[in-house]
């Protein structure tokens, strides 16, 4: 049934939509009714949780720890370094290595220009 407009009902139309809403806010009412429970039956309200606090005793004792854990790890790295285990010395290339290099990659880019020319 396709809905209309209330100005496209007649007058008889629109008094039994009155009593039709009516009848459904007694009944609505009702189920309220039977539905809402008596206080002494409503389950008791949980009070709210407390927020979980440390004490101040329970934090130094964390902080100890944490600072005694990274004394050894940084007691341990130092010892790794002290060991005499000597950084690797840079490696360098020399004059001539370099010369042949450059050598090179001008030898690489004059053959793609003339590539480049001949296509």
């Amino acid at each position: 049934m396709p809905i209309t407009s209330l100005t496209q009902l007649s007058l008889d139309q629109l008094q039994r939509a009155i009593v039709f809403k009516e009848k459904i806010e007694t009944l609505e009412k009702e189920l309220a009714k039977i539905l809402a429970l008596p206080a002494a039956q409503a389950a008791p309200a949980e009070p709210p949780k407390k927020k979980r606090r440390m004490s101040a005793a329970g934090r130094a004792a964390i902080r100890r720890a944490v600072q005694r854990r990274w004394a050894k790890v940084r007691a341990s790295k130092a010892a790794a370094a002290g060991a005499g285990a000597k950084p690797a010395k840079k490696r360098q290339i020399s004059a001539a290595g370099r010369q042949r290099i450059a050598a090179a990659q001008r030898a690489r880019w004059a053959k793609l220009k003339a590539a480049k020319l001949a296509a």
